[in-house]
């Protein structure tokens, strides 16, 4: 009799787990049926907003649903990813990851950060890479990376540096480069990229540590002069700018990304609805275009590659922070 009831024991659990499999790939059919939250965890204008707000307005035609944009910054971006991270997993709130979101901030604040990016998130996709660039505004006494390195040297201490934020990597890469380039800037934290530019066009700040496509505007005007860029190659659109590994600094030369994210719980079968709406997406021309505008290299590859991308980046930030001593807390 024992063996009777532990086998309807067993088929009672596994018609529950096949039941809950079944509701599960149903409410993926259904998603989804309103509108889809995407929390950017950085203000209005700088490169995370701009990647997203491209990448998401496609994906709402694809699923036949608003995306819709919530900019959250602050902290480098702790108080948006930590909101999304708290979210209800169901598909309805996502979130953008950035090397600050899901590396650089757990590096920099390893006991009091108040989310994981490794367990409370589950990667969707990488939307694109993007360039780091070194610019500085166009009364800096000087016109390329060599004389610009000097004007440092001769003058520590004497000029700021603008970053997205405390704790954020374009914080980090504004001390890995004093570190690599034995250098002393201020550093002057903003709540994203969009008001750190205005401020080095502006005249605020000498110098500017930013993503490209928050800063491509200005420089194509002739408000921002770039100095060096990190990425594998000089770019067609700014062919006159070397790369950091050129000037002799290939430890800087890393470029950024920018992903989506769902919490964790939230159902496979929507992880990989969504994957496949934004690897569409980064197919289409007017995407792909609009990226490259801003100095972006579409991705879409998988969760699991993107995963790996964001624990490569997340050991890369834990090795500069630790063999620097920063404290960025």
């Amino acid at each position: 009799m024992k063996r009777l009831n532990s086998k309807f024991a067993a088929l009672a659990v596994v018609g529950c787990v096949a039941a809950a499999f079944g509701t599960a790939v149903q409410a993926a059919d259904d998603y989804p049926n309103g509108p889809v939250r995407v929390i950017v965890p950085f203000a209005p204008g700088g490169s995370t907003d701009i990647v997203a707000r491209i990448v998401t307005q496609e994906m709402s035609q694809i699923l036949g649903q608003p995306m819709v944009v919530e900019n959250k910054g602050g902290a480098g971006g702790a108080i948006g990813a930590q909101e999304a991270a708290r979210a209800k997993p169901d598909g309805y709130t996502l979130s953008i990851a950035t090397v600050s979101t899901m590396a650089v901030n757990k590096a920099c604040r390893p006991n009091d950060l108040p989310y994981d990016p490794l367990k409370d998130f589950v990667p969707v996709t990488n939307f694109a890479n993007v360039p780091n660039v070194v610019e500085v505004n166009p009364k800096f006494p000087a016109k390329n990376f060599k004389e610009f390195l000097q004007v440092l040297k001769d003058n520590p201490g004497k000029y700021s540096y603008g970053s997205s934020g405390t704790c954020g990597v374009l914080h980090l890469f504004g001390e890995a480069f004093r570190m690599s380039t034995d250098t002393d800037m201020v550093h002057v934290p903003y709540k994203g990229s969009g008001p750190a530019v205005t401020d080095a066009v502006g005249g605020q700040i000498e110098v500017l540590f930013d993503n490209l496509p928050s800063s491509m505007a200005q420089i194509q005007a002739g408000n921002l002069r770039p100095m060096a860029l990190a990425w594998p190659e000089r770019l067609e659109s700014l062919k006159d700018v070397p790369t950091l590994a050129e000037e002799g600094f290939p430890e800087l030369n890393q470029p950024a990304w920018y992903g989506l994210l769902a919490p964790t719980g939230t159902p496979e079968a929507v992880i990989a609805k969504l994957h496949a709406a934004a690897a569409e997406a980064l197919k289409n021309p007017r995407v792909i275009e609009a990226l490259e505008k801003q100095g972006a290299a579409p991705s879409g590859n998988t969760p699991e590659e993107f995963g790996k991308e964001i624990q490569e980046q997340y050991d890369w930030a834990h090795d500069v922070v630790e063999k620097g001593g920063i404290k960025l807390e």
